[in-house]
Order: C-alpha cells, then structure tokens, then sequence
C-alpha cells in the first residue's frame, strides 16, 4: 500500500487550544486515526518550569483519545508529541500535525514526480534519570531513529531532512530518587541537565545516520566538534523517554510534499533558508529550525550579550533573533524555532528545513 503525507499548521490561542484540530476533523480535512505526530510551539519560558509543555500534550492527548476511542496509553503509544516552549520575539504559538494516508488508487509511486515527504516515527524506553544525558539515552536514539527510517521506508541518511526529538530533563525529584538508590546522576543542575539531553540525543541522530564515526558519551557538551546536521532536539518535563520524529523524501510515498535543509552557519545566516525555499519552489507548508546563541560571544564579528543577560537566558533571546531573521526570508510567524542547539549542527548555528507543496 503506497502511503501519502499530510501536514497541517495550525495557529493556537495557547497550550490548552485544541479547538483548530478538532475543526480539522469535524469538517473531514483529516482522520483522527492517521495522526501520527504533533510538532508545536507553546507560550512558556522554554526552561525546566516550563508547564506549558506538558499543558498542550495533555490537551492534545485527551482530544485524540475522544476521537479515537482508545485509552491515553494507545495515544500514547500511536503518537509522538513533540511541545517546544518559547515564542519569544514575533514567533507564533502554533501545532504541526503530521498524517500519515493511504494514498487514492492511481496515486502510487513510480509516477515519475520524485521522491515525497515520508514520515517515520520512533519512541525509546523509558529513561532512568541517571542515564539522562549519558551512553544509554545516545545508544536508545540510535536505535530509535534506525527503526523509525525503516519504518518510513527512507532508504538512505542522505535522504534524511530533518530529525525531532523530544527528550526528557532532570528535576531536583528525580535527581534525589537516583541517590536513594545509589546513583549518580549526570548533573545536579537541573537547567543544565536539559542540555546534556539533547546533546546525547543529537548524537545518537548522528551515529545513526554515520555523520559521525563514534559517540563517546564523555563528548556530550564537550567535543562540539561532533554534530549533526538534521537533529533538532528539545528537552521537557513532560516525559521520561524520547519521542522521535523522522523527516525525510522516500520514492515509495506519493503526494504533493517534500522536504529539504540546510545548516545556517549562525543565527543571521538567512542564506541558507533561501537556499532551501529555492531548491523546493511551491508553497511553504511548514518550517522547523534551531537556534543557540554563539557561544564565542561574537556574530560574524560582532560581540552580542545574549550569554551575559542573568534575567533572560540565552536560550530566549536566540529564539527570538533566528525567529525574526527567518520570518524575513519567510514571510510568516508561524515558524517552529527551538532553542538549545548541543550538537545541532555548527556552535552558534543549526539546521533550518522546510516542508512544501512542489
């Protein structure tokens, strides 16, 4: 059976606003049922008080569990949720719902139009907090990802565009019931643990689609000469476990998608978004990014404050600024920016790839 990818975006009115994907299947433009990932942006700090997160997943989890008839555990189970906080500067609180279809007869591969966005989807175990950011999360992802391209039908890494994740963080609980069963956990900051999270979990995209030969876990937050140019990783409080969303192009997929990338060098590096909208043509469907503040202290140069400010974490401001920069190019808010960038892509830059009707 062929199968066809939809993507819908969808402004919302804040975390708990579910009402514009349940209009989308009362009026039939999607099935409840072929919903297997929801990538969005919420209105909080981004940080690890950063409720609103888990605000929008529940909301989320609850309206598909009424429309599916099924227990939030199959919600659970079926679909990735993938909630990133931060709509600092102009960016728009917004959902991505990615729909895997049967695609109509007639509509199968081989129709000579090229490749078309595949959606694969991969979820690890359950982590326990002392493997937060150490060798088991980054070894978990490998395997995650691996599956997740299989289950796509992606035959090639080169054919990968864009890899989410949504990984967990360390809380000052879950920090103290490690120790009381002996063990150490990888940091006792809990704001810095969201980094080392991501980080191995970039890694872990990274060995699984051979940018890299190793991953070491003493090279999380460390050796930043290791990276990839597809993970976009973000870390909640939300979930103990990764949840992973593989984007790519496969032959074996019909429709009107497609999806490419680029890695912005820094966070103006407009050019790269350009490139991409370039390469596809057609209509912007949805974009997704990274974004970090340069951690030399320079743009192309010039000295920026973002790791200085002690009220607004850099994280923020970087969000703002890539925000900004490619709502230029774009020509729209909408745009699904997250900030922390360990092992995504170049220090001070990261991936940026577009999905579009060609």
């Amino acid at each position: 059976m062929t199968r066809r990818a939809r993507v819908l975006r969808l402004p919302t009115a804040g975390p708990q606003d579910t009402q514009p994907l349940a209009a989308a299947f009362d009026r039939g433009e999607i099935d409840p049922a072929t919903v297997v990932a929801i990538v969005g942006k919420t209105e909080g700090n981004g940080c690890v008080n950063d409720f609103t997160r888990g605000y929008a997943t529940l909301a989320l989890k609850l309206l598909l569990a009424e429309r599916l008839a099924c227990p939030l555990s199959e919600v659970e189970a079926r679909v990735a949720i993938v909630m990133s906080g931060g709509t600092e500067g102009g960016l728009s609180p917004h959902l991505l719902v990615f729909c895997r279809e049967s695609a109509p007869e007639g509509a199968g591969p081989g129709t000579g139009r090229g490749k078309r966005l595949a959606i694969g989807v991969g979820l690890t175990r359950v982590f326990r907090p002392e493997e937060i950011g150490r060798q088991a999360q980054i070894d978990a992802t490998v395997e995650a990802v691996t599956a997740a391209m299989a289950e796509a039908g992606i035959a090639a890494p080169s054919d990968v565009h864009f890899v989410q994740i949504k990984c967990p963080l360390l809380t000052k609980e879950r920090i103290e019931e490690a120790a009381r069963r002996g063990q150490a956990t990888a940091t006792t900051d809990t704001y810095s643990s969201m980094g080392l999270s991501r980080g191995a979990s970039a890694l872990g995209v990274a060995l699984a689609l051979g940018e890299i030969d190793s991953a070491p876990e003493g090279a999380v937050c460390r050796d930043w000469s290791l990276h990839s140019a597809v993970a976009s990783t973000s870390a909640g409080v939300e979930l103990l476990r990764n949840e992973i969303v593989v984007l790519g192009n496969a032959e074996t997929w019909s429709g009107d998608l497609a999806i490419d990338h680029a890695v912005m060098a820094d966070a103006i590096d407009a050019a790269a978004a350009r490139g991409v909208l370039e390469r596809l043509g057609g209509e912007t469907v949805a974009v997704l990014a990274k974004a970090e503040a340069s951690p030399g202290g320079e743009i192309r140069g010039r000295r920026h404050t973002m790791l200085d400010d002690s009220d607004i974490h850099s994280t923020r401001h970087a969000r703002a600024l890539v925000g900004g920069v490619l709502a230029g190019v774009i020509g729209d808010t909408l745009l699904y920016v997250s900030g922390g960038a360990e092992h995504q892509g170049p220090p001070g830059g990261g991936p940026v790839a577009i999905i579009a009707k060609v």
